[in-house]
Formats: structure tokens, sequence, C-alpha cells
């Protein structure tokens, strides 16, 4: 007997216009996710989905391709303006910022939430080369 196979139709999700970006730029990658304000991912891209590998995934090249191509994939779903919250110290960081704004979707606040401790785990030994 022969298999029947089903045709899928992807789902397209209307989001509402509001949302938030978060990009987070270690020294390895940048990851962005484009969210509603409830959190739910809406797109997502990184450096390394992108097709960079090994320490091109790192550069600002490599966020702005992964911005572009996050950011229009939520526009099309209908996000409009997003608070961006960026997290590490990766070099990604700014120009990952330009590309949502110059793809259509406006920046309206910029928040740095990178975790600084506060003298808290003890730091590993000194290597000894």
């Amino acid at each position: 007997m022969a298999k029947r196979t089903r045709s899928t139709k992807k789902r397209v999700v209307k989001v509402e216009p509001v949302g938030r970006a978060y990009i987070k730029a270690t020294f390895n990658n940048i990851i962005i996710s484009l969210t509603n304000e409830q959190g739910q991912v809406i797109s997502w891209a990184s450096a390394g989905k992108m097709g960079f590998r090994g320490s091109k995934k790192n550069t600002p090249y490599a966020a702005q391709m992964a911005a572009e191509d996050c950011a229009k994939t939520a526009y099309d779903a209908g996000l409009r303006k997003v608070k961006v919250y960026v997290k590490g110290p990766g070099s990604g960081r700014e120009s990952a910022i330009r590309t949502i704004h110059s793809s259509g979707i406006e920046v309206t606040e910029i928040i740095d939430v990178t975790p600084i401790p506060h003298n808290g785990c003890r730091p590993p030994k000194r290597r000894r080369v």
C-alpha cells in the first residue's frame, strides 16, 4: 500500500507591532531574538545560522547579516517597534542595533543587561605557561 503524503502549509502568525529585541554578543557568536511583549519568540538568527564559521562569527559584519535576516522575518509578521536588550562584550552589538533600525523596525530604547559580578565568584587560578 502506498503511503499518503500530507502537504502542510506554513502557518503565518500576525503579531502586535510592539516587541523586544534581545542581542547576545559573546566573543564567539552573536544571537538575535525578536519577541513580543510576553517574550514569545517571533524570529531569531545567529551568525552561525547565517553560515559564518570560526572567528568570522564574532565580526560586526556577521552580526549585521544575522540582524538583517531576523528583522526581515519579524517585519513581515507585523513587528514595527522594539526595545533592545543587549547582553555581552562581543564586537557586533552596535552594528546589529543599526541594522534592525535600518530594516524598518523602530528602535525606541537600548538597555544594556550585561551581567557584572559584584565580587561574587572566585576567579580561576593564574595560568602558568
